[in-house]
């Protein structure tokens, strides 16, 4: 094993593995209680029951799909890089396709379901690279951007931070109600935890606040702590049968969105880790194309399972900082997941109060990119800008996308740039106002 994994080229050993394994988890274990309360949409009162995806089901294949997806990244790959659904892709998929388009979230199962096939067809064909250099740097920043700001003002939604104001659309909330001082405290002691660079700081800081919430009594204490995992039967195999419902031009928007988003998030975090695990070899990154099929073959199969799309996560350089070198720190990560099944009584315990702070968190963290957009030149800065800016406001990563990838054209030939502009994005802007066209009517 120490030679399959190069324990010796790498300088690494077993220990270093299972820290860096323990300390990849412990960093991304928010997630196992974050989807569940996404997907079901439990922050969103009144809606039909047909809406809400069940949440014991979507904890149990969220475990599944992180397990399966890390472990095929650290066998087949060979990185110390974790997989699970990704935050931003599970808010667009409830809120932006199942809440705002009304579409069933078995269809929008389907939807991820095909977007994994498609990353594999294209990871396996070699165009991989062709698209990613479609997509100017510029718009792939926006997106990253655009998508932590959608997050964070879902978690201020749900926190009860900011609320509807029929005058203005949104405002302040009520500063007197427990629960959303809770989440005020959320915050806070994630914050702190996070500067003072405590790994695992997001988890702990939902595991300190639901603690304060049951001792304040804010939050009803668990019937009990370990138990069986929950059925999968709720969602298991809906996206196989749903699948003759994704042929729309809305279902296709929302396709390349999964598609896109899930593509990028994966390069981003690969080339990320790998350089600083010390991976990359004259600036490339070795089995690269192994590592994108295990995240394409994580999203087909997440899935099936019923969670939305599985994406390789940047918590990863946590492990990789405490030593992690190899995918055997992916091995130990995948075995924790399966493990995590155990504890599906706590989802009891985690309310939109104790996930609030973690959406709020991963936006401050997704935000950074904003950084990297040269916002001297027009012609870069209304296409990013409108695409950052598009989905808070409008509720929707999708819209927020097409807005952007519709003004890049524009702006560009305007600018005497034509030739800079690859014939793929003069594809994507038909599409996208076509979106806005059909859109318009509903």
């Amino acid at each position: 094993m120490k030679k399959y994994f190069q324990f010796e080229e790498l300088g690494t050993n077993y220990r270093k593995e299972i820290i860096g394994g323990l300390t990849t988890f412990l960093s991304m274990a928010y997630i196992l209680f974050v989807n569940p309360n996404t997907l079901s949409l439990s922050t969103v009162p009144d809606l039909p029951a047909s809406m809400r995806m069940d949440p014991g089901a979507v904890f149990t294949a969220t475990a599944l799909a992180a397990a399966v997806g890390t472990l095929l990244m650290g066998l087949l790959a060979r990185y110390p890089v974790a997989l699970a659904p990704g935050m931003g892709l599970n808010a667009f998929f409830a809120f932006s396709v199942v809440l705002t388009m009304g579409i069933p979230w078995q269809t929008a199962l389907s939807g991820v379901f095909v977007s994994g096939i498609f990353f594999t067809l294209l990871t396996l064909s070699g165009l991989r690279e062709k698209i990613i250099n479609a997509i100017p740097a510029e718009l792939k920043f926006a997106v990253g951007a655009g998508i932590g700001l959608f997050i964070t003002f879902v978690g201020f939604q749900s926190a009860g931070i900011i609320v509807n104001n029929d005058a203005v659309l949104v405002g302040l909330g009520n500063f007197h109600d427990g629960k959303t001082l809770l989440a005020v405290f959320g915050i806070i002691i994630t914050v702190m935890l996070l500067v003072k660079k405590v790994n695992g700081g997001i988890f702990f800081g939902m595991l300190i606040t639901a603690v304060v919430g049951m001792a304040t009594g804010l939050i009803d204490l668990p019937a009990k702590v370990v138990g069986a995992a929950p059925s999968l039967e709720p969602t298991f195999g809906a996206a196989i049968t749903h699948l003759d419902q994704i042929f729309t031009l809305q279902m296709l928007v929302v396709i390349l969105t999964f598609l896109f988003v899930d593509f990028f998030d994966t390069a981003g975090t690969l080339v990320a880790v790998s350089h600083q695990a010390g991976l990359t070899k004259d600036n490339k990154l070795p089995r690269a194309g192994k590592a994108l099929f295990a995240d394409a073959g994580a999203t087909t199969i997440g899935a099936i399972l019923g969670t939305s799309t599985t994406t390789s996560y940047i918590e990863s350089s946590a492990g990789v900082a405490a030593g992690a070198r190899t995918g055997f720190a992916s091995v130990v990560t995948a075995a924790l997941f399966l493990l995590a099944l155990f504890f599906s009584p706590l989802l009891s315990v985690i309310t939109a109060s104790v996930t609030a702070p973690a959406l709020i968190i991963v936006g401050v963290l997704m935000v950074s990119s904003l950084g990297e957009i040269d916002w001297k030149r027009f012609e870069i800065a209304v296409p990013s800008f409108l695409t950052i800016i598009a989905m808070p406001l409008s509720y929707s990563i999708a819209t927020g996308i097409a807005m952007g990838f519709i003004f890049y054209p524009i702006t560009m030939i305007m600018s005497g740039r034509r030739k800079e502009i690859h014939p793929v994005m003069y594809g994507l802007f038909v599409i996208f106002v076509l979106y806005f066209v059909f859109l318009a009517n509903h």
